[in-house]
């Protein structure tokens, strides 16, 4: 692969604490605007890894959701390894006004990690059972988006309600219906959805335990990992 300054930009080092996420974004818009060609190889995986700062194992779930999503497709055998799809999805709906965008999620951040905090301070046990039941709906629901996306708008509405306060559920409701509409124009691979819902469960044990900072802090790192998702794998402006 020819690498220009843009595409060395590409493989630079990841940062955590979103490594997946972040690979997704970064591979997924070098798709998107052309700068990784479609039919092109990438790098084996050692060294693709290496150059990106991350394990084997973060950058195999981040290709195999690129994969999932169409973006990437990977061929077994003599002359094997991971291409960009022929034809990758470079748009799936209209793209939404940037400002508007940011907007929202910025939005989302305030919201959900007051949301985390008060939960943690404030939840009951029936708060994190109802909360369990909706991890494991999202669990069986990683094939089925319809089935997964209502379990988790259910999931944060229920950690706002587990805050006690009207007003949060009110605004957790405005934002889950605002983030609809943004991930609608994306594909919704099994891994992505996978990972997301992981971090539920462990924001439910943060909350169990009254860590409102570790809950606000995870609560923020998952909204990251959704940026990033986003971002990564949104229609290109017209």
């Amino acid at each position: 692969m020819d690498r220009t300054a843009a595409v060395e930009a590409i493989f630079e080092r990841v940062q955590p604490p979103t490594t997946f996420e972040e690979t997704v974004e970064r591979l997924g818009t070098a798709i998107k605007v052309g700068l990784l060609a479609a039919g092109s190889k990438l790098p084996p995986e050692r060294e693709l890894a290496d150059e990106l700062g991350i394990s084997r194992s973060t950058l195999r779930q981040a290709l195999t959701a690129l994969v999932q999503s169409g973006h990437l497709m990977a061929a077994r055998g003599r002359g094997g390894g991971t291409f960009v799809a022929d034809a990758p999805p470079l748009t799936v709906g209209s793209a939404p006004d940037r400002d508007k965008m940011r907007d929202v999620l910025d939005y989302r951040v305030a919201v959900e990690t007051g949301a985390a905090m008060l939960a943690a301070e404030r939840c009951e046990p029936e708060d994190l059972d109802r909360m369990r039941e909706l991890v494991e709906t999202m669990k069986e629901g990683e094939t089925d988006f319809q089935t997964y996306r209502r379990a988790d708008i259910r999931f944060h509405i229920a950690m706002a309600e587990a805050a006690k306060s009207h007003r949060l559920v009110a605004a957790m409701t405005e934002v889950q219906g605002d983030m609809s509409e943004l991930i609608a124009l994306i594909a919704h691979p099994e891994e992505v959805l996978a990972q997301s819902n992981a971090q539920h469960a462990r924001l439910i044990k943060l909350l169990e335990a009254g860590h409102s900072t570790g809950a606000a802090e995870l609560a923020r790192k998952h909204l990251e990992g959704t940026e990033h998702v986003l971002i990564g794998l949104m229609p290109s402006a017209t």
